[in-house]
C-alpha cells in the first residue's frame, strides 16, 4: 500500500461481489469437489510410479552408500565389491558412470560388513537380542505440525539404518497410506479388524461367563464372527521399501469411533485401550519387527488413545508459535485427564478385588520442533524449551526448500533422488531429517540398553 491507497477490503462493490458469486452448493455440489480432489490426487499420486502402475524406491550410488548408509570409504567400498564378486556390484547407467544400488542389495553389503569389517565400526544397528519391538507414537491433535512427514521420515530413517519397521496407519484420512503407495479398499484392510477381534473374543468370554450363570448370552454379529477369524498377517501388507510393511488406513476406518463406544456400552468390563497394543502383542509382531510406529488422528478419539496405550515411546511434534505452544499444552492436559480417568476408574476394582493396579507409562515422551525458522523463531522457541525442560528435545527440525519440492514430486525426503537437486541444497535438506532420527535413536538406544542392563541384573540376582 503506498501514499494514501486504501486497504482493499474498502470500497468493494456488493453488485461486483454478487457477479463474483458462484451458485449455491448443495451435497452434489461437495460430491463434484470430492472428485475433482481425488482426480488430482490420483494424478499427483501417479508422478510417483512406474510404468507397471507400482510405486518403486529409487536406487543408492555408491556415494550416496558411503556418506549415509555405510560408513566406509569409497575406495574401501570398491575395493570389498572386487574382493567379493558374489556381493551386489551395482548398475551403472552410463560406461564408467557411478554404480547404484537397490536398497535390497544395500542391506546385503551391510550385512557382509557387519559379518567382516572392523568391529569397531557401527555396520548393523543396535539391537538387543530377545526383547519386542518399540512401538511409536506420533502424535498431536493441532494439525499441521507435521506429524505425519515426522513419522514417515523416521520409519524411513530406521529402515535406511537396516531396522525392520511396520507402519501402522491410525488416521482414517489416509495421508500415511499414501506416502507408502498404498491402496486400501475398505475397513477390513485397517486396524479395525484387529480392534473388533480383541472385542470379539472379550465378548465370547464374557458370554460363557453368561451361561454359567444362567444369564442370556450378548449378540455376537457377522461383523464380530467375521473379525475373530483375521489376526495381523491379514492386514499387514509391504510396501516398496524391502523392510518396510504397512496397515493402511482409509476413510471407512473412521466408523470405528462411533464403534467402539458402542462396544464399550454393550460389554463395561471390556478394556478398549488395550486392543491394538494386545493385536499386536498376541500376532507376533513385536517380534517380527525392530519398530513400530504409530500415525495417530489429529484428535484425542478412541484410535489415538488405543495408538497411545500400545506406545512405548510417544513423540509429540510441534512448531515453535504461540499457538502451537498452548494447543500442545492443551494435548498433554488431555492426555492426562484421560489415562488418569482410565486408571481411576479401572483402580477401584482392582483395589477391592486384591488386584494388580492399572498404571499407565511410557519409556520416553518427546516433543520436537518442526517446520523451524531459526530468523522468526529462535525467542519462542527458547522460551518453550525453558518451560518444557527435557520434555522438548533441544534440536529443532528447520524446514527447508527440499521438503517442498520432495512433497510436490509424493517423495519423502529420502525417497527424492539427489540428482534432482542442487547437491548443496540436497545435503542440508536431508541434514535436518537426520538430525531429528539421531535424536530420536538416542533416545531408542538409551530404553533399549536401561532394559538390556535390567534383565541382566535380575538374571545375575
Amino acid at each position: 500500500m503506498q501514499g494514501n491507497e486504501l486497504p482493499p477490503y474498502f470500497n468493494i462493490s456488493p453488485d461486483k461481489a454478487m457477479a463474483d458469486l458462484p451458485p449455491p452448493t448443495g451435497t452434489a455440489g461437495l460430491q463434484a469437489i470430492a472428485e475433482a480432489c481425488a482426480r488430482g490426487r490420483a494424478d499427483l499420486a501417479g508422478r510417483g510410479l512406474d510404468e507397471t502402475g507400482t510405486r518403486r524406491l529409487r536406487p543408492f550410488s555408491t556415494w550416496e552408500i558411503t556418506r549415509y548408509l555405510i560408513p566406509v570409504a569409497p575406495a574401501h567400498f570398491r575395493r570389498v565389491l572386487r574382493e567379493n564378486p558374489d556381493l551386489p556390484q551395482g548398475v551403472s547407467e552410463t560406461e564408467g558412470g557411478a554404480k547404484w544400488f537397490s536398497l535390497d542389495e544395500v542391506l546385503r553389503l551391510r550385512a557382509h560388513f557387519g559379518a567382516a569389517g572392523s568391529k569397531a565400526k557401527e555396520y548393523l544397528p543396535y539391537r538387543p537380542q530377545g526383547l519386542p519391538a518399540k512401538v511409536v507414537a506420533v502424535a498431536n491433535f493441532k494439525g499441521g505440525v507435521g506429524k505425519t512427514s515426522t513419522c514417515a521420515h523416521l520409519a524411513m530413517s530406521a529402515a535406511l539404518d537396516g531396522y525392520k519397521v511396520l507402519v501402522v496407519d491410525l488416521d482414517s484420512q489416509g495421508s500415511m497410506t499414501s506416502i507408502f503407495g498404498a491402496r486400501v479398499a475398505d475397513e477390513w484392510d485397517t486396524v479395525f479388524p484387529l480392534l473388533a477381534r480383541h472385542y470379539g473374543e472379550h465378548l465370547r468370554a464374557e458370554n460363557q461367563r453368561r451361561l454359567d450363570r444362567g444369564e442370556a448370552p450378548l449378540p455376537l454379529d457377522e461383523t464380530l464372527s467375521e473379525a475373530i477369524k483375521l489376526g495381523p498377517a491379514d492386514v499387514i501388507r509391504p510396501t516398496h521399501w524391502p523392510n518396510i510393511d504397512l496397515i493402511g488406513a482409509q476413510l471407512n476406518l473412521y466408523w470405528s469411533e462411533f464403534q467402539i463406544p458402542v462396544w464399550r456400552m454393550n460389554a463395561r468390563s471390556w478394556k478398549l485401550w488395550d486392543a491394538l497394543s494386545e493385536a499386536l502383542e498376541t500376532g507376533g509382531v513385536l517380534d517380527r519387527y525392530d519398530l513400530v510406529f504409530l500415525d495417530t488422528p489429529p484428535a484425542l478419539g478412541y484410535l489415538t488413545i488405543n495408538g497411545l496405550a500400545a506406545a512405548d515411546i510417544l513423540l509429540v511434534p510441534v512448531g515453535a508459535s504461540f499457538v502451537e505452544f498452548d494447543s500442545t499444552g492443551r494435548f498433554f492436559d488431555m492426555l492426562h485427564a484421560t489415562f488418569s480417568s482410565i486408571e481411576e476408574g479401572e483402580n477401584i476394582a482392582a483395589r477391592a478385588l486384591g488386584r494388580e493396579e492399572l498404571a499407565f507409562e511410557w519409556d520416553a515422551v518427546q516433543a520436537i520442533v518442526t517446520r523451524y525458522d531459526a530468523a522468526q523463531q529462535a525467542e519462542m522457541a527458547a522460551l518453550m524449551q525453558a518451560y518444557m525442560g527435557r520434555t522438548l528435545s533441544p534440536y529443532r527440525q528447520d524446514f527447508t526448500a527440499l521438503i517442498g519440492q520432495a512433497g510436490e514430486s509424493v517423495n519423502g525426503i529420502y525417497e527424492a533422488d539427489y540428482r534432482d537437486f542442487n547437491r548443496d541444497t540436497y545435503v542440508r535438506g536431508r541434514a535436518t531429517f537426520d538430525e531429528t532420527y539421531a535424536a530420536f535413536k538416542r533416545l531408542l538406544l538409551g530404553i533399549w540398553r536401561r532394559e538390556e542392563r535390567a534383565r541382566a541384573g535380575l538374571a545375575a540376582e
